[in-house]
């Protein structure tokens, strides 16, 4: 049975923060810290060894794979900075024509730094994709 690696933990996000080599980018953890916390409501708790999330939902596909994952969450990776949003959110590609400086994967919105992006649509980000995990995963 496969085992999902990213659970939630309890290290320190901030000892996790303090950890990443880039001034620049430690300083932009914090200010996306705060943005997502006084956004959500929700703390910051560590997800594996490098993702920051905030609240959580448990999903289960049609295929029987099911699991725990933030609503929303970042990370301040060596090259970029990681955005986790939710996949098959159609809102979300209206959002992110206003957004800034950005490239997508699947879930991810990828940032080089906080300057690049209007923090005001990064809010209207989070609150979409909390209200879209909440829509789709309801009784958590």
């Amino acid at each position: 049975m496969y085992e999902l690696k990213t659970k939630e933990n309890d290290n320190s996000v901030i000892e996790f923060i303090e950890t990443v080599q880039s001034p620049k980018k430690r300083e932009d953890a914090y200010k996306l810290l705060d943005v997502f916390t006084e956004t959500t409501g929700y703390q910051a708790k560590m997800w594996g060894p490098s993702i920051i999330g905030f609240g959580s939902y448990h999903y289960k596909y049609k295929s029987g794979h099911e699991g725990d994952a933030p609503l929303v969450g970042f990370s301040p990776r060596k090259a970029k900075i990681s955005l986790y949003f939710p996949a098959g959110d159609t809102e979300r590609e209206g959002l992110l024509k206003e957004f800034g400086k950005y490239t997508t994967g699947k879930a991810c919105v990828y940032i080089n730094k906080v300057g690049d992006i209007d923090v005001n649509i990064l809010k209207a980000l989070i609150n979409q994709s909390v209200r879209f995990l909440q829509e789709t995963y309801p009784n958590q």
